[in-house]
C-alpha cells in the first residue's frame, strides 16, 4: 500500500480541526470529472464527520489530457493567496469543465478578488511552482489518477463514492496516527 511520502503542513490548504481522529487527503484535478464527482461526496462526509475529520486538498492536475487543470489549479492558489482557496476551490468544482481564462477571472470576481492581482499572478504563474511541488509529492505518494485519497497517510483503494470513503473513514477513525 502506497503512503503519503509528505504529512500535512502549514503549507497545505486544510479543513477541520488538527486533532480530529481521520486524515483525509485528496489528489484532485479540477478538470477531471471524477473529481467534480467525489467534491460533493467530500462535502457529506465532512458534515457526517464534523470535527472527527481533517480534510486536505491537493492539486494533481493531468496536463497531457486536462490542459486547463494547471491553470486552474494556479488559479486557486491565487486565491489562496487573498484567504479564499476554498471560495475558488468550490466554484472550480461547480463550473468544470468551463476553465478557461475568462472564466477563472470571472469566478475571481464572484468571490471579491482583487482582480488585478488575481490577473497578474496568473499571466506570471505565480504559484506554479506551488502546483509542481504538489504533483512531486503525490508522484512520490504513488498517484497515478484523479481523484486519489489518503486515510490517516495510506493511499484508500475502494472508490470515491459516499459508502466506500465513509467506510475508509470509520475503519481508521479509532487507529491512532
Amino acid at each position: 500500500m502506497n503512503r503519503l511520502s509528505m504529512p500535512l503542513t502549514a503549507r497545505d490548504h486544510i479543513q477541520g480541526p488538527r486533532n480530529a481522529t481521520v486524515e483525509l487527503v485528496e489528489y484532485g484535478d479540477y478538470e477531471c470529472p471524477h473529481c467534480k464527482a467525489a467534491y460533493p461526496v467530500v462535502k457529506l462526509l465532512q458534515a457526517e464527520f464534523d470535527t472527527n475529520l481533517r480534510f486536505a486538498y491537493r492539486h494533481f492536475p493531468l496536463i497531457e489530457i486536462h490542459p486547463l487543470a494547471e491553470p486552474a489549479a494556479e488559479a486557486a492558489e491565487a486565491a489562496g493567496a487573498q484567504g479564499k482557496f476554498w471560495q475558488m476551490h468550490g466554484m472550480l468544482f461547480q463550473y468544470s469543465p468551463q476553465l478557461l481564462p475568462a472564466d477563472l477571472l470571472a469566478m475571481a470576481a464572484e468571490i471579491d478578488l482583487d482582480i488585478q492581482r488575481f490577473g497578474d499572478e496568473l499571466a506570471t504563474h505565480r504559484h506554479r511552482a506551488r502546483v509542481r511541488d504538489d504533483i512531486e509529492s503525490g508522484a512520490a505518494s504513488g498517484v497515478h489518477g484523479t481523484p486519489t485519497f489518503f486515510v490517516n497517510g495510506v493511499q484508500h483503494q475502494g472508490g470515491y463514492d459516499f459508502e466506500s470513503l465513509r467506510e475508509a473513514l470509520l475503519s481508521t477513525q479509532h487507529v491512532a496516527r
